[in-house]
């Protein structure tokens, strides 16, 4: 026992000085990759940063939209009623009540969502070891924000017309809610 212990350790050890000299060496490698091709790198970083900056600048009305409209629901008890009507219907496939606000919020904010995955990783009865625990931990990874991606990205490209791209994006939402209850169930149903 006391050897594979061991042999963990050391392995984790490895791996961590391993990601540690992999990101040394994209840190360095990317800018001398670039002088080697005659790039003027510091020009060009501080090209793209100051690009970058004007972008968070121009979404930042819909970054504050978006966690508006999320607060006001979820402070106006919009969520949990919504979680309390559809919860009898949703339990019985495999969606408990306690997840369900957390699969409402996610296509809306990732944030929101998080804080919703930590209180019923802390709430007691649920915890992290609990169906509802798990369940929640997979949806997180299993889905995307829509409509904060699209209210993003969209918005800073100024890209008004995006009704396929919201249909795509809560198509997939609704596959990757599917799937992580199909396997939640599966692995601890």
């Amino acid at each position: 026992m006391a050897l594979i212990a061991a042999a963990s350790a050391g392995f984790r050890h490895a791996l961590e000085l391993g990601s540690n000299w992999a990101l040394a060496l994209i840190l360095v490698g990317i800018p001398v990759y670039g002088y080697l091709k005659g790039v003027k790198v510091y020009e060009a970083f501080v090209e793209g940063a100051k690009e970058g900056f004007q972008v968070a600048v121009r979404i930042i009305p819909f970054l504050v939209a978006i966690l508006a409209a999320v607060g006001a629901f979820r402070a106006a008890g919009a969520m949990d009623a919504l979680g309390r009507l559809l919860g009898p219907v949703t339990g019985p496939l495999g969606l408990p009540p306690e997840v369900l606000p957390m699969a409402i919020v996610r296509p809306l904010s990732g944030g929101g969502s998080l804080g919703i995955l930590g209180s019923i990783l802390a709430a007691p009865g649920l915890g992290p070891d609990s169906y509802a625990g798990r369940l929640a931990s997979v949806l997180q990874g299993s889905t995307e924000t829509t409509f904060y991606v699209l209210s993003v990205y969209c918005g800073a490209a100024g890209i008004v017309r995006y009704r396929h791209a919201l249909a795509a994006g809560l198509c997939a939402d609704a596959s990757g809610l599917v799937a992580s209850v199909a396997i939640a169930r599966l692995l601890w149903g």
